[in-house]
């Protein structure tokens, strides 16, 4: 049992008028020492365990006990320690209630009830007046929450209760509070209204509110639990680090990409078009299974590729000979004019789709360098990661591996950093870089030449019918010397031997980026240039999205057996041939440029597939728990940790500039320059598609002076070249504003931390100077002796002394 509080002030006794309020040398002479201002907070003291006990006679002053090694400073020192602002406990709890009280009054608007500005005070209490009994200061407390609670019951509940939370109380006075703030009025009517019967009508109401509630938080809960990423990436990033994790980061941003151009496409041109189907202009084959490999057959009368829409005002009856065989007299009177639809809901979705990836760079970029520095988070990682919150033994298991694999990637960073390379290594490296930089560059020339002579081969031999599996030859040489390729680099980069695991992961993206860039640009020359003036007759639109279609195919099945065996084959052979327990690790480099490759190829197909987003989320998706399972069951944590703090932002730069850059002016050149079929598509009457947007524009400046104003805007935004460099020139701003907003702070915190390390050290100084010429000036005053203690507050008759000391001390005893 705790004993009854005891309190006795160490206050010198008045000697003149007794009304008087003491000196602030008389004040400061009872914060003689910084554990005194305990005493100010004395109820919290008791809460916490810590007893006001009395002076055993006999025993003199004692002192809390202090830790070995701890310097002993003087009465000045300690006055001046206890001013600190640092050293200030904290606020009292009535002058906590006494500013929410004010607070609620002036939202009231009262003017009756006075304001407690002289109890509300922003730091400890004062010691002026300091009376000792404590009935006084608890009787006015309690009279401060008498009124926060009058207070309170006048406000409406939903801002009574937001109040409520945000006070700095405790939540056992939080609960307080909001029990005895609760309106007896309300209490009236509801004990009223229960006494009172329900209708079957009000019944019958509630009861179907009450069931529409739960079913839309049982669709709620099943979306949540059917994304793919809802606890899988907790799992991969505390099994495989953050290096791993920021593979299915990125691919979960392509999900988002393609989803949000997916939308538009959907809503104006997909939609729009099946609703109101054309004509068809033959016979429709029927579906034979080998439509999903090579895109062709019955896929070719859908609303899957360019060719099926139509080129009409769907408002308008078929009323000329340039627009027979796709014009219907079912279309009714919806002014939908197709061509200008199809050409401005490609342009908006690439739009939006620009818009959405610079932000996420710059945002990535903001997040990732804006500290950019790992020195002193150790411990932050150690004390202040665990999730408290966190029940579940699966969750806690997940949360401790994330733990200690972000403690190891920090660790690895450290030792990175800390370890030297002599000359010779650093000569040998650079040395083996050179080579393996010519090796890739000769590698790359050779796929590209090689793509480029069996894309000749192809165009020279004709197909039967287009519709054979002949037409998968391109795509699947172009998928092997890929896959040939990486695997190259990846033994190239095992020679070089890097020191860095971050140098050889960028690295490995750099050359496999270089060769899938310069394949591409082949296949771009091969399907604009020489197709066009190859097929002239048919509908070269469909073939080129067909042909788009089958490179998507081609690449996700050698995806999966590269998984298969790549992955599989090899953990079964290390395991029971070799008997090793060492598992193969995860390529990032590799099936993240897999990724960007994947994108790059439905970026180029929109315009002559507008469903080839579809076609790429359903991959994404299927690809995500592929890989999520081979990750799992084959692969192994990276055998060099190390922190990928700045991947996400490098995924997206390559995604923006290279990938997007490049299908950007891939569809600019088709739309300018390259002349549509005339057989096919909504733009088979004109000479290039970018003229839809100008016979638009006359048709308006014939129909009257009404919308004159849309010409003009035509000939502002999409004419004239200068609103185009305008947005160019405006999105490279922005993003080279970023990145020197994220320099500036990032030097800005550096010199903080800095300043607050040598503000850390000036404190020290001046301390000790003070303690030095505090005893210097003891030694020099007359009268005292050595044996005399230099005691901050010795022990003197005419006071009375406090002792604070915790029951477990054991010279209480």
């Amino acid at each position: 049992m705790a004993q009854p509080l005891a309190l006795v002030l160490d206050v010198p006794e008045p000697t003149g008028d007794g009304d008087l309020e003491p000196s602030p040398y008389e004040e400061s002479e009872v914060h003689d020492s910084f554990h005194q201002l305990i005493q100010e907070q004395s109820l919290r003291v008791a809460e916490e365990g810590l007893e006001l006990l009395p002076l055993v006679p006999g025993r003199g002053h004692q002192t809390l006990p202090r830790p070995e090694g701890a310097q002993v400073h003087s009465s000045a020192t300690l006055r001046i320690l206890a001013s600190m602002p640092s050293r200030t406990i904290g606020r009292s709890r009535g002058a906590i209630i006494s500013q929410y009280y004010n607070r609620t009054v002036r939202l009231r608007h009262r003017s009756s009830r006075p304001l407690l500005g002289s109890v509300a005070r922003s730091a400890r209490p004062s010691l002026r007046q300091y009376d000792l009994e404590l009935d006084h200061t608890v009787l006015e407390e309690d009279e401060k929450r008498s009124l926060l609670v009058k207070e309170l019951q006048g406000l409406p509940m939903a801002q009574r209760d937001h109040m409520v939370r945000n006070m700095p109380l405790s939540l056992g006075e939080k609960r307080w509070l909001r029990e005895k703030s609760w309106s007896p009025k309300g209490n009236r009517r509801d004990q009223q209204g229960r006494g009172r019967a329900i209708s079957c009508c009000r019944r019958l109401r509630y009861a179907c509110i009450l069931a529409l509630h739960s079913l839309g938080l049982m669709l709620l809960s099943g979306l949540y639990a059917a994304r793919p990423w809802r606890y899988a990436l907790k799992q991969i990033g505390g099994q495989f680090g953050s290096s791993v994790l920021s593979y299915f980061l990125f691919l979960k941003t392509l999900l988002a990409f393609n989803a949000l151009m997916l939308l538009p496409l959907l809503a104006f041109l997909v939609g729009v078009q099946a609703a109101f189907p054309p004509d068809p202009s033959g016979p429709v084959p029927a579906f034979s299974g080998l439509e999903l490999l090579t895109g062709g057959g019955s896929f070719t009368h859908t609303v899957m590729y360019y060719g099926y829409y139509s080129n009409t005002t769907l408002s308008q009856p078929c009323g000329s000979p340039r627009e027979s065989g796709q014009c219907s007299p079912r279309l009714g009177s919806l002014p939908y004019d197709m061509p200008l639809a199809y050409l401005f809901t490609v342009g908006a979705a690439f739009f939006i789709t620009c818009i959405t990836l610079v932000y996420s760079m710059s945002h990535s970029f903001g997040e990732s360098y804006r500290v950019g520095s790992t020195k002193g988070i150790h411990a932050l990682t150690v004390f202040c990661t665990w999730d408290y919150k966190v029940t579940q033994k699966r969750a806690s298991r997940v949360q401790q591996d994330s733990i200690c694999t972000q403690l190891k990637e920090l660790l690895a960073e450290w030792q990175l950093r800390e370890r030297p390379q002599s000359a010779c290594g650093q000569l040998w490296q650079v040395a083996m870089l050179g080579l393996g930089w010519l090796l890739c560059l000769g590698a790359t020339v050779g796929c590209a030449v090689a793509v480029l002579t069996f894309s000749e081969v192809m165009i020279q031999r004709p197909t039967a019918g287009g519709q054979g599996v002949e037409l998968l030859a391109l795509p699947l040489v172009v998928s092997v010397l890929n896959l040939g390729a990486s695997y190259l680099f990846r033994g190239l980069a095992t020679l070089e031997r890097h020191e860095s695991p971050v140098l050889e992961v960028y690295m490995a993206i750099c050359r496999s980026l270089i060769l899938k860039m310069a394949v591409l640009g082949v296949l771009g020359y091969h399907w604009l240039a020489r197709r066009v003036a190859k097929l002239q007759a048919p509908c070269w639109e469909d073939f080129v999205g067909q042909e788009l279609y089958r490179f998507l195919v081609v690449d996700f099945i050698f995806m999966l057996l590269d998984s298969l065996f790549g992955e599989l084959v090899w953990r079964l052979i290390s395991e029971k041939k070799l008997k090793r327990r060492q598992k193969p690790e995860f390529d990032i480099a590799r099936n993240v440029l897999d990724l960007i490759y994947g994108q790059t190829l439905t970026w180029l197909g929109v315009l002559f597939s507008p469903l080839l987003p579809a076609v790429q989320i359903l991959r994404l998706l299927l690809m995500f728990y592929v890989k999520k399972a081979s990750l799992m069951a084959n692969c192994q944590a990276p055998r060099r940790p190390w922190l990928a703090s700045h991947m996400s932002t490098v995924f997206l730069t390559l995604l923006c500039f290279p990938s997007f850059l490049g299908a950007a002016v891939f569809l600019c050149y088709a739309v300018w320059q390259v002349k549509p079929s005339s057989t096919c598509g909504p733009f088979r009457t004109l000479n290039t598609m970018y003229e839809a947007g100008t016979v638009w524009v006359h048709r308006l400046e014939r129909a009257g002076s009404g919308a004159s104003w849309l010409p003009w805007l035509h000939h502002v935004l999409v004419e004239n070249t200068f609103f185009l460099f305008l947005v160019s020139a405006l999105l490279l701003a922005v993003i080279y504003l970023n990145i020197q907003v994220v320099k500036g702070q990032r030097k800005v915190i550096r010199l903080l931390k800095e300043q607050i390390r040598n503000e850390g050290e000036d404190k020290v100084f001046l301390i000790n100077r003070l303690h030095s010429v505090y005893e210097e000036g003891e030694r020099s005053r007359p009268g005292r002796t050595q044996e005399e203690p230099c005691n901050p507050s010795h022990h003197d008759p005419t006071r009375r002394d406090l002792d604070l000391r915790s029951p477990q001390d054991p010279a209480v005893e």
